[in-house]
């Protein structure tokens, strides 16, 4: 153990009986479960906002979060000699959801529903006001992201020479602009004439719902990471794992519905709820992400696998238009 862990750790009612390095941070074994410990460079009313809701589903039926664990003085952080802020929380050392198991997916997808029902009854409290804890209106990331692709597509097409890359995004660029606009209209207009009733159905979202942040026990479902957790469309989370799912799958559409099916006998979505998901899908952000990453990085030398990547979404508009249609009738 290093001296700055050792030190960190003290300041806590801890015994630690073994360690081991994970996920860029330390886990713990001691007399009280599981923990991590991890550096820490937010605010403490960022974390007393996580403490809070979490602390609402602490160990709820099936599910269990990486709630904070305070120290001796009954602080949230912990400083080291070097100045350096650390937290520590209760941990999970169960695997990833396997995206591969379509059972498991669905019970992943049951237990999000899950924890977004829980997650409602989390009272609003007027001191969440940081940039950090609400969620802007969908559109203007949209609006964004567009004013990004279009950077880049004027980049290559002013180009003389054009790599193997560059001549993918020629090729297909307006199909994938055009879905882009159409999404950032519709919600736009959408926020525009159910503007109240959307912002009166924002409710604690986690932010970053992935496989990675899903861990299957064998009794339960552990969430962690809600560094990303806000005030927003609960959609958003459900649409965040969902896309992951659904380009591993090649768009299927009959496990996309199941998906749906199962969120929804557990949390019935809204009408507008609906149009925003439909929306969410309709971006293309995995098409955006790729020519994002081409313009932010070294546009001299881009690998081989990201033409194919580009390429393969391309192959899979069919079946993802399919999927997509059939979210809002």
């Amino acid at each position: 153990m290093n001296d700055w862990n050792t030190e960190v750790i003290g300041q806590y009612e801890l015994e630690v009986e073994n360690l081991r390095k994970g996920r860029g941070a330390w886990i713990f074994e001691t007399n009280r479960g599981l923990k991590l410990l991890k550096e820490y460079k937010g605010s403490v009313k960022r974390l007393e906002f996580e403490e809070k809701v979490l602390a609402t589903v602490r160990d709820f039926d099936s599910l269990r979060v990486d709630q904070y664990v305070r120290n001796r003085e009954g602080e949230l952080v912990s400083t080291a000699e070097d100045g350096s802020r650390h937290v520590v929380k209760d941990w999970y050392v169960d695997r990833e959801c396997d995206l591969k198991d379509m059972q498991e997916i669905l019970s992943a997808v049951r237990q999000i529903a899950i924890l977004h029902r829980q997650l409602r009854e989390v009272e609003e409290d007027q001191e969440w006001n940081l940039k950090s804890m609400i969620s802007p209106a969908l559109h203007e990331a949209m609006g964004r992201h567009n004013r990004e692709l279009k950077k880049a597509r004027t980049f290559i097409r002013d180009k003389r020479r054009k790599n193997e890359f560059e001549l993918c995004v020629i090729r297909n660029f307006d199909w994938f602009y055009e879905q882009a606009l159409e999404a950032k209209r519709g919600m736009e207009t959408l926020f525009a004439g159910e503007g109240r009733h959307i912002r009166e159905g924002y409710f604690v979202c986690h932010g970053e719902l992935n496989q990675h942040h899903i861990l299957m026990g064998k009794t339960y479902v552990a969430f962690t990471e809600f560094n990303k957790m806000h005030l927003g469309l609960q959609v958003e989370d459900l649409y965040y794992f969902m896309r992951k799912v659904m380009e591993k799958h090649e768009w299927d559409e009959k496990l996309g519905f199941s998906m749906l099916e199962a969120y929804e006998r557990v949390l019935p979505m809204s009408a507008v709820e609906k149009k925003c998901l439909y929306y969410l899908f309709l971006y293309p952000e995995k098409y955006w992400k790729q020519i994002n990453f081409y313009y932010n990085a070294n546009k001299a030398w881009i690998p081989a696998r990201n033409a194919e990547k580009i390429r393969r979404l391309e192959a899979q508009q069919e079946k993802r238009a399919a999927f997509i249609s059939g979210i809002w009738r």
